[in-house]
């Protein structure tokens, strides 16, 4: 029994000793852009998440009718 318990032991030490090995680095910026997004570009970007979420849902619930369909 004082084998698996000293298995264990060794495990758990060996994450935190792979835990502190690895250092964690954060990018960031306190400057703001060095161009300001236009309303264009805003536009376009809104449209396209619009899209990305509404999209796919959109498509199923247009096409529900024939995934009712047993054929």
């Amino acid at each position: 029994m004082s084998a698996v318990l000293r298995g264990i032991r060794a495990g758990r030490s060996a994450l935190a000793l792979r835990r502190s090995a690895i250092t964690q680095r954060a990018s960031l910026y306190s400057k703001p852009a060095k161009d300001a997004l236009g309303p264009v570009e805003t536009g376009v970007g809104l449209a396209m998440f619009t899209m990305a979420i509404l999209g796919p849902s959109g498509y199923i619930l247009s096409h529900i009718e024939s995934y009712k369909k047993k054929d």
